[in-house]
């Protein structure tokens, strides 16, 4: 049903002062324009909304359904109000974030506890994937926010900030490969029993291009989708595996792991990103989110090789 809202408000009026007179007298207007006004209402509902008394005039019965209507809408009207208030000052909403799996520990605990203790009304929608996943989660609109590793360019992201992270051996502090304070060659590495992604995982697609470029073949002896995995068969020195050093922070600093740089150009210049797609207009709690996210990552901190 389109019918103007002033229209409705003549109406209303009318019905509460009793008379068309007098309602035009309370919107300072001629009468015979509030009547020619209902007259409109009428033609279009195909119906008559008042009738005439010796009082003045009275709502007839779809005149009553009519007033029911515009109660329930005001009310709406209201409501939406209240909620669109709300949204605006950032006290509700829903932020959705895909995030590449070696993010979840230091997210969890530092921007995103900091976000929900300043903007408790926001709720947060986390899932994790691999890059792709991430990536097009971004592009198609499933995700507001993305984090991902290592991809440098793609035509519909934008990318808001990024941190270098260079792809580094990890390693139990017995392993023999530990003691080393060069940067480890592929050689070297690939001499090692490794642990590394299942194939189509991004990280390792820049595994597998590096030791094709150094001609070398890796012994691959754990291949997961986990990245617990990696890090608990590292810990257990059963094998080397290579991962951004944030992903394996904690490991790091209680020393059951220790990190290595590894000297390939690609992997040195690997980064971490975030994302969001070209063109999306972001709600203020996500632009809010985003400003939460660059201070974190740039305190992403590699520890020293």
């Amino acid at each position: 049903m389109d019918i103007p809202h002033q229209r409705l408000v003549y109406f209303q009026v009318t019905v509460a002062a009793g008379s068309i007179r007098r309602a035009a007298a309370r919107l300072d207007i001629a009468p015979s324009a509030v009547s020619r006004q209902i007259g409109l209402i009428e033609e279009a509902l195909a119906a008559p909304l008042v009738e005439r008394t010796r009082d003045g005039v009275q709502p007839t019965a779809v005149g009553e359904m009519l007033l029911d209507y515009i109660q329930q809408r005001e009310k709406l009207d209201q409501v939406f109000g209240e909620q669109l208030d709300a949204y605006q000052r950032l006290e509700t909403g829903e932020i959705r974030l895909i995030i590449g799996e070696g993010f979840v520990g230091d997210l969890i605990n530092t921007p995103l506890r900091a976000f929900r203790e300043q903007y408790p009304g926001i709720k947060l929608k986390v899932d994790t994937g691999s890059m792709q996943c991430i990536i097009d989660s971004v592009v198609e609109d499933e995700a507001d926010i993305g984090l991902m590793y290592h991809e440098r360019v793609h035509p519909q992201l934008r990318f808001w900030h990024s941190s270098p992270q260079p792809l580094m051996a990890l390693m139990s502090p017995e392993h023999p490969l530990a003691g080393e304070h060069h940067a480890l060659t592929l050689e070297e590495v690939a001499a090692h029993p490794l642990a590394l992604w299942g194939p189509g995982h991004g990280v390792r697609q820049l595994m597998d291009d590096g030791f094709n470029d150094a001609g070398v073949r890796p012994q691959t002896v754990v291949q997961t989708n986990s990245m617990e995995v990696l890090k608990q068969a590292a810990r257990s020195h059963l094998c080397i595996t290579l991962l951004p050093a944030f992903a394996a922070a904690r490991e790091l600093s209680e020393g059951v792991l220790v990190a290595r740089a590894v000297e390939y150009t690609t992997f040195r210049e690997a980064r971490a990103h975030i994302i969001t797609r070209i063109g999306r207009r972001m709600p203020r709690a996500s632009l809010q989110l985003l400003r939460h996210l660059e201070r974190w990552i740039t305190s992403f901190r590699c520890p020293d090789a």
